[in-house]
């Protein structure tokens, strides 16, 4: 991937290069044809203005030499035969040393040609006479003291050192304009790769910011003008940059440390992953659930991860989530269950975007609930077992009543006496389990104050131990009762307290061998602050690893041992009536086949008043 990457930056900067290349190109190209289309248009411009400032100059030269042709002619309209003659070789000679005039005509008033040159040299076929330009000036003398035109004097001009002169001026011209043209494409050269060096290096710079490298400074001492302020404002703004990131880097690993803070104490597990399934991010509870260092996950693929008993825990789960439709994920987060190292977790994964909703990733946060899951199960066992409870004594009355119903007239007296005594203890069996549901019903409400008063214990034990004594004579079992002497009274709610010793006694009778021996008994505990009351039997006894949890609700003991049947609420009851009515505490203490010790503390008058 990070070859693609460098391959396709690479890529990027030459196709810079080509594009920069292109730019200088035309900028030479643009700068060269506007420098030499102004040099063309001023040339011809300078050009054509000097050709006609020397034809006019040489104009002027002809309209000259015509007036002073003109004054010299008056005496040849006038007649006079030695100023003809005179005139005429004058002429001539004027003609034939000069060769820019190609002629020389006399006429008179009337424009009849009194003297011409044109006779004698006029040809043509003379390249001298092609193109001539002719300059007329009128002859003027004093007739009777008025000026008159008495004739004209035409002069035929061949053009000759004006062309000299025209084309010397026009190949200086072309000459200095050349070099001029040269002078600019040459700097229109220099000034477009001075700016284009300069551009780069503006280019560089602003490459180099956006990759992160604020502070960044390009130099500018050989600059000038606006180029240089340029230069100063982008040196002023990566300096700025590099403070702001100084600034906000210290501010973003402030927020990273607080939000790492915060993930890192929340109880339940986080792990944030990115698109490619690795860990980036996780927390101490989660690396306590999944049993593994965070130097072994981070950087790993989470679908990889396989928990102490070889499962994978999240493969299957996390590709459905990946192939769920994106919009059904944003609607809720995606929920599973997972047992990772024997305890079953809850585990959300929700999707992660950024600013512009592209995906990013996903977290998940993974909530133990072993404890609910056990809840559960005990639940519905409970319902089960009191199902059970419920079904059978109904099932026994109902067959029992129906059997006497029908066949009374059959049975003796004494069968009848067993009928009765077997649906008496039925019946007492089944008041047991729904006041067991009543109490507990009750007793869990939040609101609910049991009614105290200050009584012996003494009666009470002693009265709940007659009412049991019917159901020791099947597996032919003794009752014992040890009360120390003087107790002093405690404030209790005689019915609860009564209830808690019948669950206690009940269960002793439950897990007792037959014949043994049930001790209770009554004493102050070792603070003296506590009635400590104890039922101790010598049945079955309780494994060490379920003492912890045998007062919970629904909680039963499933040993192949255990095979008596029960709801799982007596001893729980018997910890809410004492603990949460009562201030007191309860305990146990067991050995397996040995038997067991269920008691509680009542805190005595002083302890009460003080709790």
């Amino acid at each position: 991937m990070s070859n693609i990457l460098k391959y396709k930056n690479e890529e990027q900067d030459n196709k810079s290069n080509i594009l920069s290349l292109n730019t200088q190109n035309k900028l030479i190209i643009f700068g060269s044809l506007l420098s030499s289309l102004l040099i063309i248009i001023t040339a011809w411009v300078i050009i054509d203005n000097t050709q006609k400032t020397i034809l006019s100059s040489y104009n002027n030269f002809g309209l000259m030499l015509a007036k002073t042709l003109a004054v010299n002619g008056v005496d040849l309209i006038s007649g006079k035969a030695e100023y003809y003659n005179r005139l005429k070789l004058n002429t001539n000679l004027v003609v034939k040393n000069n060769s820019d005039i190609a002629y020389i005509i006399f006429r008179d008033s009337e424009s009849n040609i009194i003297y011409s040159t044109r006779n004698n040299e006029y040809n043509s076929d003379d390249d001298k006479f092609t193109n001539v330009i002719e300059v007329s000036q009128p002859i003027v003398a004093d007739v009777n003291n008025s000026k008159q035109v008495i004739g004209s004097v035409q002069l035929g001009l061949t053009g000759n050192t004006m062309n000299i002169v025209g084309k010397a001026t026009r190949n200086l011209m072309v000459v200095i304009f050349t070099v001029a043209w040269i002078l600019s494409i040459a700097a229109v050269l220099i000034n477009t790769l001075l700016i284009t060096r300069q551009i780069k290096l503006l280019v560089d710079g602003v490459r180099r910011v956006s990759t992160g490298e604020f502070g960044y400074k390009i130099a500018s001492k050989d600059l000038w003008g606006e180029i240089k302020q340029l230069f100063d404002a982008f040196n002023d703004m990566s300096a700025r940059l590099r403070q702001y990131e100084e600034k906000n880097i210290d501010q973003l690993t402030y927020e990273r440390n607080k939000l790492e803070a915060v993930l890192m104490s929340i109880a339940n597990g986080v792990v944030v992953c990115d698109n490619y399934d690795k860990i980036v991010l996780v927390n101490n509870s989660a690396l306590k659930m999944l049993d593994a260092k965070i130097r072994e996950l981070l950087n790993s693929r989470i679908i990889d991860y396989y928990d102490s008993n070889g499962e994978a825990c999240f493969q299957c789960d996390i590709n459905k989530f990946k192939d769920t439709p994106l919009e059904e994920i944003e609607s809720g987060p995606f929920i599973f269950q997972a047992n990772i190292n024997s305890a079953v977790v809850e585990v959300i994964i929700s999707p992660i975007f950024d600013s512009h909703h592209d995906y990013l990733g996903y977290i998940i946060i993974l909530h133990d609930i072993t404890k609910e899951a056990e809840i559960n199960r005990m639940k519905n066992s409970f319902i089960s077992n009191v199902s059970h409870e419920l079904r059978t004594p109904v099932t026994v009355l109902r067959s029992y009543i129906d059997t006497l119903h029908n066949y009374n007239n059959e049975f003796d007296e004494k069968t009848k006496q067993e009928f009765l005594a077997i649906m008496n203890q039925e019946a007492d069996r089944l008041n047991k389990t729904v006041n067991d549901i009543l109490d507990f019903s009750r007793l869990e409400a939040p609101n609910i104050v049991l009614e105290k008063t200050l009584s012996e214990i003494g009666p009470i034990i002693e009265l709940t131990l007659k009412s049991m004594q019917v159901l020791t004579e099947e597996k032919k079992l003794s009752f014992s009762l040890i009360i120390e002497p003087n107790l002093p009274k405690a404030m209790i709610n005689p019915e609860s307290i009564e209830r808690v010793l019948k669950n206690l006694l009940s269960n002793a009778i439950k897990y007792s061998f037959n014949g043994g021996r049930i001790r209770v008994r009554a004493e102050i505990d070792r603070t003296g602050n506590y009635l400590q009351i104890s039922v101790e039997d010598n049945g079955i006894g309780v494994p060490e690893e379920h003492l912890g949890k045998i007062f919970d609700r629904f909680y039963r003991v499933e040993t192949k041992a255990h095979t008596i049947k029960g709801t799982g609420l007596g001893l729980h009851l018997v910890k809410i009536a004492i603990e949460k009515h009562h201030n007191g505490q309860v305990y146990v203490e067991s050995k397996v086949n040995e038997g067991s010790i269920f008691g509680f503390r009542l805190p005595l008058q002083d302890q009460e008043s003080k709790v």
